[in-house]
């Protein structure tokens, strides 16, 4: 008896202690806030240790914190180290390794941030945009509202220590319902989560969603635990639990929009209605409202309520269900008058309107992509060292860039640049008084100026801007034919041969020089080994300037076999056509027929180089080795040409093969069908006729016609050679873009087991004795295509941007097209005495500030890559200086004067293209000829530190009505000039941009 009135009295005991407990939550406060205490962070120096990251989870996903390991990594093998990084507390890591989520205090907004190299912003975004900043801004009418849908207990004022994350008799109510459902009642089981554990489901759990009793468990731990990180008194973590649900509920994606967060947001994408007003609405609402105002009210706080419960099934309720959420809406309105939590009035107003929702998101303001160049360029590089694909994921990181752009210098610019399509500035900038553009309407011409600075190890950059309203960016966006900056590259590579030869020959005796056999057609050694016989001085920079000074004639008389048949050349002046020049007048003056004779040299060059090479033995039929070495010929040369065209496209789609296989190329449709179908065999006539309309761009061809190309250019009608041949591409290119096609995912070592048969087949024709003038003829076309593949090697070495060169002498004057970029990036290799520096656009990365995953990464210094000789590059810088002191740019001559009336050395290179679609007849005969585009370019440096690329550029048919020449970017750069002389005469410093964050402590919240 006494032992069951014990038990008893107990009982009793325990029952009021836990519901005592349930409501206040003394003891856990008591528990759980040392604790939470304990939960902390800072960030330090160097990179952290035991770092934790979250796996999963909608916010942890959208703010980038599930991939900062993949992109720590990357980036810290990609000239980034880790500067500093966030350290875990002992009990923050265990905490996390039982399975809570990561304890602090999280931020609502978050968003990219690029700053420029003085710490201006540039560019910011924050999502979610429309936010309440604390519980006070929040209409009352909200809250209450929130509260009795979700979670009516939350703000009770008598119990400060209460835990928000459990409501106990909902929970307890929401087991039994499960338990009873296990037993097979066939109950509902009703949620029983709460605000705070609804918000750590939204953020941190797989898809947004509770998929387990273990997961709900977890929340609420969490959701516990955050709840006493500021101590034992919850009210003000209640009041903030209720703003950053309201900014944080997921609302669905909206077309065009993407992904909707929050309230202010919701209101915005899903009904139009401004924010701002919604809420000056709602506030009036609580004093009372009547008439027109009323019915603002209740249309304005059906929004809301509608938003607050669609969030429990965003995707059905706001894109499918829209009917079902009307009813939902409807029957809350009823209970929140009968509750009294609004008024009958409002009720019934809200009744009797349906706000629509919208189909697509709200026209958006038009952003001014002038603004934008800079920060577009430097988002775009993000993208490529983040890996991702879009603007829209890397704009929803939590990430801070510290940019290399001087923000000031940029907008100047820009403002210089915009000004100039108004045709009085124009005069004012001296372009028409010039007389350099007296045709074309002014506002159509595009002017783009890049600029770097070689700083600490790399080329930063400091200007990108141009005058285009559109993200087009003409620098980097698009392949222009840029005319005579092309002699630039040839200029280049002509040298690095005349060193080559000089380190291959430099060391041999006068009279060992006389026993090395050197082929007729190899002008090049057969000059270098005349100089280095005489000459008094040895040393290669002699060798270099005497190079510069070898003539050629400028005459267009001579016609040139090149690029599989004969063509003829003009120069841009015809008074130099009776000329015999220098190279290096040449250059200055850029006069063409010098540099295609010059080309011609180089072609002939890495044709013959080599004693015992193809070149001379294939041209000597009875040459007794010639079997044995054309077998062996085969099989290495074919080797390196294959593993050449795999890492060309290796990766690509079948349509991008072809695409890239096909560029370059005259669009004579027989060489287009030989291309077609050596690729696709087995594509129908439809698909092909398709494909030939594409790349013709609708000349008239009959079907007929179509139909003979398809029949008569089937691969097996032609062994790979020919096809080779008749394309115009080299046949094992030819295989490989067909073999990747079949099997995208082969690797090299299976293309080079594949290709056994083929690599012998492509030159066993030629030991056929027959036909020899035709076979002499394809010999040099092949061989001048492989000579070809050697100079893009070099070119792509030196920063040529695209992916092969047309097999032609033109390519000396312009054929191949470039980028000014591009062309920039080489004129600084050549400044920097043949060091190429890594383009840079981001000096800092700072994610997650005030996270347990900060991590800020700074660019490591570089040292650079030698990809030229000094003297190589030495002897281009003075031709480049003369080119602005007496040749095609003279007129930008003491553009830049310091300030104490000492001109800066300027030095460039012009050029000046039209880009003509040409289409030509089945036998290659030229049919028509349109301008696509007219350009103009200067690339340029200033001094020992900066270079860059100006550009004027006519898009489309208009660029008919244009006539200007690259002395049009020339005079728009010295304009420019007084802009650029600030940042020009701003002495070196060893770090720009500082990061603006607390160096130490526990992060600020957000």
């Amino acid at each position: 008896m006494v032992f069951g009135c014990v038990t008893l009295a107990a009982g009793c005991i325990a029952f009021v202690f836990v519901s005592e407990e349930a409501r206040t939550s003394r003891l856990q406060a008591e528990t759980l806030a040392p604790l939470a205490r304990s939960l902390t962070f800072e960030r330090a120096p160097g990179p952290g240790e035991d770092m934790r990251f979250p796996d999963g989870g909608p916010y942890d996903l959208r703010l980038g914190y599930v991939h900062l390991p993949r992109w720590i990594a990357f980036l810290s093998e990609n000239g980034y180290r880790v500067d500093a990084q966030a350290r875990l507390s002992p009990a923050l890591r265990e905490v996390i390794d039982r399975g809570a989520f990561a304890i602090y205090r999280e931020k609502t907004q978050a968003g990219l941030q690029i700053l420029d190299r003085h710490g201006r912003s540039l560019f910011k975004v924050s999502f979610p945009e429309r936010v309440y900043p604390s519980f006070d801004s929040i209409p009352p009418l909200v809250v209450d509202t929130l509260l009795f849908i979700e979670n009516r207990e939350l703000l009770d004022p008598d119990f400060p220590y209460r835990n928000p994350a459990v409501e106990w008799d909902r929970l307890a109510k929401a087991v039994l319902d499960m338990a009873a459902g296990l037993a097979g009642a066939g109950r509902k089981t009703p949620g029983a989560s709460t605000l705070a554990t609804q918000l750590e489901k939204f953020r941190h759990s797989p898809d947004g969603v509770t998929g387990s009793p273990l997961e709900k468990l977890r929340q609420m731990v969490s959701a516990s635990l955050r709840a006493y990180l500021e101590g034992e008194d919850t009210r003000e973590v209640r009041r903030r639990i209720v703003v950053d649900y309201i900014n944080s509920i997921p609302l669905a994606a909206v077309p065009g929009y993407g992904e909707v967060i929050g309230l202010g947001d919701g209101l915005w994408a899903w009904y139009g209605s401004d924010f701002e007003e919604t809420n000056r609405i709602l506030w009036r609402g609580a004093m009372g409202a009547t008439g027109g105002t009323l019915r603002d009210l209740a249309i304005s706080y059906r929004q809301v309520l509608s938003l607050l419960l669609a969030q429990r099934r965003p995707s059905f309720y706001l894109v499918s269900g829209r009917e079902a959420l009307q009813s939902l809406t409807e029957s809350y309105l009823r209970l929140l008058s009968r509750a009294g939590i609004i008024t009958p009035e409002l009720a019934d107003s809200a009744l009797a309107v349906r706000p629509p929702l919208l189909q697509g998101p709200p026209s958006l303001p038009l952003a001014s992509f002038l603004q934008r160049k800079a920060a577009n360029a430097v988002r775009n590089s993000l993208l490529s060292r983040l890996g991702l694909e879009r603007l829209y994921d890397l704009d929803r990181l939590d990430l801070a860039v510290g940019s290399t752009i001087d923000g000031a210098v940029q907008e100047e610019v820009t403002k210089a640049l915009s000004a100039l399509k108004e045709t009085a500035r124009l005069d004012e900038a001296g372009l028409r008084a010039a007389r350099l553009l007296q045709k074309g309407d002014p506002s159509g011409v595009m002017y783009s100026l890049t600029l770097y600075e070689r700083a600490r190890g790399a080329n930063l950059l400091r200007v990108q801007t141009d005058n285009l309203d559109q993200p087009f960016n003409i620098n980097e966006g698009v392949k222009l034919d840029l005319g005579s900056t092309a002699k630039l590259r040839t200029l280049v590579t002509y040298l690095e041969i005349v060193a080559e030869l000089y380190e291959r020959y430099g060391g041999l005796s006068a009279r060992e020089l006389q026993t090395v056999q050197v082929h007729p057609s190899d002008q090049l050694s057969r000059w270098a080994i005349d100089h280095l016989s005489g000459a008094e001085k040895r040393d290669l920079g002699t060798m270099l300037e005497r190079a510069l000074q070898r003539h050629y004639s400028a005459s267009p008389e001579e016609a040139f076999f090149t690029g599989g048949g004969l063509h003829t050349f003009a120069n841009f002046s015809e008074e130099d056509n009776h000329k015999v020049l220098s190279v290096r007048e040449a250059f200055v003056n850029s006069v063409n027929l010098v540099f295609v004779r010059l080309m011609r040299d180089i072609v002939q060059h890495f044709m013959y180089r080599v004693p015992g090479s193809g070149a001379w033995i294939l041209e000597d039929l009875r040459a007794p080795e010639r079997r044995s070495y054309l077998s062996r010929f085969a099989d290495q040369e074919g080797r390196e040409f294959i593993a050449r065209f795999y890492r060309k496209y290796k990766g690509k789609g079948s349509e991008s093969i072809l695409e890239t296989l096909l560029h370059g190329i005259q669009p004579v449709p027989k060489r287009l069908a030989v291309g077609f179908r050596s690729v696709k065999p087995d594509a129908s006539f439809d698909e092909f006729a398709a494909f030939m309309a594409s790349r013709l761009h609708g000349s008239s061809i009959s079907e007929k016609t179509l139909r003979e190309l398809y029949e008569t250019y089937a691969p097996h009608r032609f062994s790979l050679a020919d096809r080779g041949y008749l394309a115009r591409i080299h046949p094992l290119e030819l295989w490989t873009a067909a073999f990747l096609c079949r099997r995208p995912e082969a690797t090299q070592s299976e293309l080079i087991r594949a290709s056994a048969e083929e690599r012998q087949e492509v030159y066993r024709w030629l030991l056929k004795g027959r036909l020899r003038r035709a076979q002499e003829r394809r010999i040099r076309t092949m061989l001048e295509a492989e000579a070809f593949q050697e100079i893009h090697r070099r070119w792509r070495r030196l920063g040529y941007p695209f992916e092969s060169l047309v097999p032609s002498y033109a390519t000396a004057i312009g054929s191949s097209a470039d980028q000014p970029a591009a062309l920039a990036e080489l004129v600084g290799i050549i400044m920097n005495e043949g060091v190429r520096y890594p383009m840079e656009r981001v000096e800092w990365l700072h994610f997650g500030e005030g996270t347990p995953y900060e991590t800020l990464l700074r660019r490591r210094d570089d040292r650079g890559e030698r990809v030229l000789p000094r003297e190589v590059a030495r002897a281009v810088k003075g031709c480049l200086v003369d080119v602005v002191e007496q040749g095609t740019a003279r007129r930008a001559r003491r553009a830049f004067v310091r300030s104490d009336g000492i001109a800066i050395p300027l030095g460039g290179k012009t050029g000046t293209g039209d880009h003509r679609y040409e289409v030509y007849g089945s036998s290659g005969q030229l049919v028509s000829s349109r301008v696509m585009n007219r350009a103009a370019t200067f690339v340029f440096f200033v001094g020992d530190r900066f270079f860059g690329a100006i550009t004027a550029y006519v898009p489309g048919g208009e660029a008919a009505s244009y006539d200007f020449t690259s002395a049009l970017p020339v005079q728009l750069l010295k304009h420019l000039a007084p802009i650029l002389m600030p940042l020009l005469e701003e002495p070196r410093r060893e770090l720009d941009v500082k990061y603006p964050g607390t160096p130490h402590g526990r992060p600020r919240p957000s």
